[in-house]
């Protein structure tokens, strides 16, 4: 799988973190849990205004799950593809244009490199504008801004890595679904509490015996923040432990490997990426 780390890496994450194991120096790296904390459809989330859109886009997502383009989009990041750079324009109300929503420090769905954008939203985004006829603009910006953003007209299309749930519809128009999702645990690699988990409620039991001192980071605005915290409309209990957030993930994990926070929950994908990509440099 090829990877890329959205974000520069610290020094002090560069630099080997070091512990001590039967007198021997282990060195410190980050693990995933491989067990699905939860089940989650992602979609795009369209303007409400803009119904005709709404359709355009839906007939596209059915398009490019039949032909396997939408395949051919995730085997470059999930297989032996290679991802593409996609441009966006600048932003002219003279022109055009579809503008997406984004967050990009989300790989393998958003992320940049230079000037450029990289992943699987971004990709499909750009076959979108160009299905259209339109010039295409990417506006990166927080993501919990991302649906905020669509539902003041000031972008047209939400493409963020977005789950499927009634407080975002609040904001926008979700599409059909286009891709099964889940929250993942990361770990440090000598924590052994969750070694014998067969099951999401094995994780979910361990995860309920932290104390209000221990600390879980996750991507503001995320499922792993409901998640953590706890929310009605995600039908989550919440943990008892503090809930950190972060611009990204890499963040988070950096942050784990630094000693400041115990764990991190995010999507799987991400999980996946952004544990490779920081695991290299360790």
């Amino acid at each position: 799988m090829k990877k890329f780390l959205a974000v520069c890496l610290s020094a002090a994450l560069a630099a080997s973190m070091l512990v001590g194991c039967g007198g021997n120096n282990e060195k410190v790296t980050a693990k995933v849990i491989d067990i699905d904390l939860t089940n989650e459809e992602y979609a795009f989330g369209v303007d409400k205004e803009q119904p005709e859109l709404l359709d355009e886009v839906n007939d596209f997502i059915a398009s490019i799950k039949e032909d396997g383009t939408l395949d051919e989009i995730c085997n470059k990041y999930f297989s032996d593809g290679e991802p593409e750079a996609v441009k966006s324009a600048k932003l002219d109300t003279t022109k055009d244009q579809l503008v997406v929503a984004t967050n990009a420090a989300f790989e393998p769905f958003e992320y940049t490199k230079g000037e450029d954008y990289y992943g699987i939203d971004m990709e499909i985004a750009s076959l979108l504008a160009e299905r259209l006829g339109k010039e295409l603009v990417i506006e990166n910006m927080d993501f919990d801004a991302v649906c905020l953003s669509v539902s003041q007209q000031k972008c047209d299309i939400a493409m963020a890595g977005l789950t499927i749930n009634e407080e975002r519809e609040k904001y926008v128009t979700f599409t059909d679904s286009y891709y099964s999702a889940s929250q993942r645990l990361i770990v440090p690699s000598n924590d052994t509490a969750f070694d014998d988990c067969k099951s999401a409620d094995d994780v979910a039991a361990k995860l309920a015996e932290l104390k209000e001192s221990d600390k879980i980071g996750v991507q503001q605005g995320t499922t792993g923040q409901y998640y953590v915290e706890g929310s009605e409309d995600w039908d989550f209990p919440g943990l008892p432990a503090k809930c950190v957030t972060y611009k990204s993930g890499s963040l988070a994990v950096q942050d784990m490997l630094n000693g400041n926070i115990n764990y991190v929950i995010i999507d799987a994908a991400p999980a996946s990426a952004i544990t490779t990509a920081i695991n290299e440099v360790q």
